[in-house]
């Protein structure tokens, strides 16, 4: 259980530029490879990707008016590339919710917070018509994201081939309902 001195919630406006900043010094400090384009849109545009865009939503965990946490949903299925076609064509397009940006400041990790936003995203995506899966992908390089991940999912398909400079990539999937 998280400590309740945070405060799990949907964004607000005023929480953007929080987020923006976890979600930015993780890619960067954390993850090692920053800000791409491509993969990081959504980033620069929050309000649009998430609070203006039906389906999706984003979350954050403060700490007083400290955004420390984030996690999102968008109404995204994987695509290949870079995923295998067939792990692509399980998912409908419509129909399946992608978790991203899950994200803890290191110095408030091991409080719950990532578990207990992962349940809002949950929550949102069940209670959202027209979601038939809840997915994700993780990176096992990064420490503890295995473990985490197999404790709330379940593996789809392991993408690891052993190169240490590679994505070493999980796919799983959250039940809901």
């Amino acid at each position: 259980m998280h400590n309740p001195a945070y405060d799990l919630r949907a964004a607000r406006p005023e929480d953007l530029d929080g987020a923006r900043s976890v979600i930015l010094d993780t890619l960067y400090r954390d993850l090692g490879y920053g800000y791409t384009p491509a993969w990081h849109a959504d980033v620069i545009d929050l309000d649009g990707a998430y609070l203006r865009t039906p389906r999706h939503a984003l979350f954050v965990a403060a700490l007083g008016d400290e955004v420390v946490a984030t996690t999102a949903i968008r109404a995204k299925a994987p695509t290949s590339p870079p995923h295998p076609q067939w792990l692509a064509d399980r998912y409908p397009e419509n129909g399946t919710a992608q978790l991203f940006r899950v994200y803890v400041r290191p110095e408030h990790r091991r409080h719950g917070l990532a578990r207990g936003l992962v349940a809002l995203a949950t929550e949102f995506v069940a209670a959202t018509p027209g979601y038939e899966v809840l997915c994700l992908h993780t990176d096992t390089r990064v420490p503890s994201a295995e473990a985490f991940w197999r404790s709330l999912a379940k593996e789809i398909y392991d993408g690891r081939d052993g190169n240490p400079d590679h994505f070493q990539t999980v796919h799983f999937e959250i039940p809901f309902g």
